[in-house]
């Protein structure tokens, strides 16, 4: 595991500015969005922060995720206040899924009348809330705003810029987010550096996931295997890609032991296939247990997002199986290594990580208090004439 050195937090406290001022200096509540499981672990701690300053909050889940293991298990491990809201979308195509969100979302909107709409993320329910509330008048704060991977061929890529330029609150997790918005046209007005609310989350709630043991009870040593997760269908749709991709950690397998949480969609593909032995495939975990396997991980391969920047914060090399990111600050900080699928690339990667010759450290502004910030600065937002002050585009 590579040594973990923390930057210093923010010099700059974020004021409180006291429950009862805040909450009448908003005209309605604050509405927040929470669809897929990338997104439940974000909101939690804004909800939180929210009810510790007496602001009225609501929350949406839109059922974008609705298997109780990828969405129900998040509420109940972290203690987050169930929805005041189930859109109850279900699944669907893209153009589908996105529809019936704003036809369900937009009654809703019209009923609570928010003074914001909070959309974390870049899942079909960011974009399609987004909208709606753009179109309804009511301001807009988007989280994690302006990450880019510029791949036309994600379609979270599409939902991040769309999301950004309905936006009129700019959350951005690191300096890079700030410099792409930067370059696209937004004032500074409209942009706030705030740090990522995932890792509010994670410093919370590390050693409850530590306490619970899931690695003794896979018969898994600290240190000692590595932990695989692979869900974009980039890699897991083509038989072809994905064949290569297990012979590769097949072999990896063989120097450490690979355990692998298999996502729902993945599961059918991988029956047809000749999985090697030594890959431990195992049910779906919560967020608690995800996060204990990677902090005593010896290596993480994924092509996950949220988990270039969780295995950052807990100083664990990943491998990352994609050809971009939209998080560079995890390779120019953290511990990230960007390589694609090619099988020569992922080994040489992963020799690098596990003869420990890769070190990170934490970002700054990636110390748990980001909630706040977030809170503060959407207190001090004062809208302009237009949307967005007159950005002169994205």
């Amino acid at each position: 595991m590579a040594d973990q050195h923390d930057t210093e937090p923010s010099s700059s406290p974020v004021p409180d500015t006291g429950g009862g001022p805040a909450g009448a200096a908003l005209s309605g509540p604050v509405m927040v969005v929470a669809g897929a499981r990338p997104n439940f672990m974000k909101v939690g701690p804004l909800q939180a922060e929210l009810d510790r300053r007496s602001i009225h909050n609501v929350l949406v889940h839109t059922g974008q995720h609705y298997d109780p293991a990828m969405s129900d298990v998040f509420f109940d491990e972290l203690s987050i206040r169930h929805p005041d809201h189930h859109l109850e979308v279900g699944s669907g195509s893209h153009a589908v899924q996105t529809a019936r969100i704003m036809e369900a979302f937009e009654p809703v909107v019209l009923a609570e009348e928010p003074s914001w709409v909070v959309v974390p993320g870049d899942v079909n329910s960011t974009l399609a809330c987004s909208i709606v509330a753009a179109k309804l008048g009511v301001r807009v704060a988007h989280l994690e705003a302006g990450l880019r991977s510029r791949d036309w061929a994600m379609p979270e890529e599409v939902n991040r810029v769309v999301t950004d330029r309905v936006s009129d609150l700019l959350l951005a997790p690191s300096p890079d987010a700030v410099e792409n918005l930067t370059a696209e046209g937004y004032p500074a007005s409209a942009v706030a550096l705030v740090g990522n609310i995932m890792a509010d989350t994670l410093l919370s709630n590390l050693e409850r996931a530590k306490a619970r043991r899931v690695v003794p009870h896979l018969g898994l040593e600290p240190g000692g295997y590595g932990l695989v997760t692979l869900h974009r269908p980039s890699n897991v749709d083509d038989p072809a890609i994905l064949a290569s991709l297990l012979a590769v950690l097949g072999d990896l397998a063989d120097e450490v032991p690979l355990v692998w949480p298999v996502h729902p969609r993945v599961r059918q593909t991988l029956e047809q296939m000749n999985v090697p032995a030594a890959i431990t495939r195992i049910d779906p975990v919560g967020y608690l247990d995800s996060i204990a396997l990677q902090a005593d991980a010896r290596i993480v391969l994924t092509d996950s997002g949220g988990m270039q920047e969780e295995t950052t914060v807990l100083g664990v090399p990943c491998v990352t199986l994609r050809t971009t990111t939209e998080r560079p600050i995890t390779i120019s900080e953290g511990t990230n290594q960007l390589v694609g699928t090619d099988p020569d690339a992922i080994r040489a990667a992963a020799k690098l990580a596990l003869d420990g010759a890769v070190e990170g450290r934490r970002p700054a502004l990636w110390d748990g208090g980001t909630a706040g910030r977030v809170v503060e600065a959407m207190l001090a937002h004062r809208p302009g004439p237009d949307r967005l002050g007159g950005a002169s585009g994205s």
